[in-house]
């Protein structure tokens, strides 16, 4: 009789390219701000492209594509440290989290608090590039950077306090190009919380199970059975959101296209949900990869 393997959920790959190309020393720092898994850049930088295009009428500026772009590497990674700081000790009891640079004892939380330092010193100087407008409202988001790593402690809601920090980007750009937040833009950015509700309870999932005798909340703890049901509502109400405030940014015809495209893709993932297998659940979460594609395109297409 042949015995399944349970799979591998560690987040950690070793021999990947940071494993073989970087010093021993550079590693841990690397992990830290999740070079090696670039998907939370991903996620966090095409919503912004999309508020930026959307801003702009199909012509970004190149200058402030480069800042937000670096912008949303910096503060994913600065957040991504927080995170890790603040959950050190909850990390070593996860399947998925265990083998992290501060959980498995590479380095200390003092090394990891100055390179948070260092981290964030890095973003503050982008904020030199950007209007004294575009500059207050980048400061607002940095109580969620460092309040949602602790919301799990407290609430089953930390992907609705993650999404709103994620997605900032989306508030700053319109800022920086027009000098304002249109209320068609405010919808944009809630259609990214819904729709980050929606994946990281997929992402959720996996850690299910120790998340639950650790004693952690999370929106997947919270949905328990009915996540499939639930996620798909979220996914839902992220297309009307941005259908309706991409209408109020009077964006043309073919935004109505990527619209419905996003529609079916977000509802052929949400039928694929399998709460039982954590890692179909884990490849549908990188599947997200691709909805901030279609955002972006599709942002894209409504400035034609």
């Amino acid at each position: 009789m042949t015995t399944l393997s349970r799979p591998d959920l560690s987040d950690i790959r070793r021999g990947d390219w940071v494993d073989r190309r970087l010093p021993i020393a550079w590693r841990p720092y690397a992990r830290l701000a999740r070079l090696d898994r670039p998907v939370g850049i991903w996620l966090t930088l095409f919503p912004c492209w999309a508020a930026l295009i959307q801003a702009s009428h199909g012509h970004p500026d190149l200058r402030q594509l480069a800042i937000f772009s670096l912008g949303a590497l910096l503060m994913r990674s600065a957040g991504s440290t927080v995170n890790d700081i603040a959950d050190r000790k909850f990390d070593g009891h996860v399947e998925r989290t265990r083998f992290r640079p501060l959980a498995s004892g590479e380095i200390v939380t003092r090394q990891a608090f100055i390179f948070l330092t260092v981290e964030l010193a890095l973003a503050a100087s982008l904020l030199f590039f950007l209007t004294p407008h575009t500059r207050l409202i980048a400061i607002c988001v940095l109580p969620l950077v460092f309040v949602y790593p602790l919301c799990k402690r407290f609430t089953h809601w930390p992907q609705a306090v993650l999404g709103a920090a994620f997605n900032w980007g989306m508030l700053m750009a319109w800022a920086e190009a027009t000098g304002h937040i249109p209320v068609g833009a405010l919808l944009m950015w809630a259609g990214a919380i819904a729709w980050q509700i929606g994946y990281d309870t997929i992402y959720a999932y996996v850690d299910l199970k120790d998340d639950a005798r650790l004693g952690l909340k999370s929106t997947a703890i919270l949905f328990g059975r009915h996540g499939q049901s639930l996620i798909g509502l979220f996914y839902a109400l992220a297309v009307g959101a941005w259908s309706l405030g991409g209408w109020l940014l009077e964006m043309s015809p073919p935004y109505t296209i990527g619209m419905l495209v996003i529609a079916i893709h977000l509802a052929r993932q949400t039928r694929r949900i399998d709460l039982a297998r954590p890692e179909v659940n884990y490849r549908l979460f990188l599947a997200n990869i691709l909805t901030g594609v279609l955002l972006a395109c599709t942002a894209l297409s409504g400035t034609w």
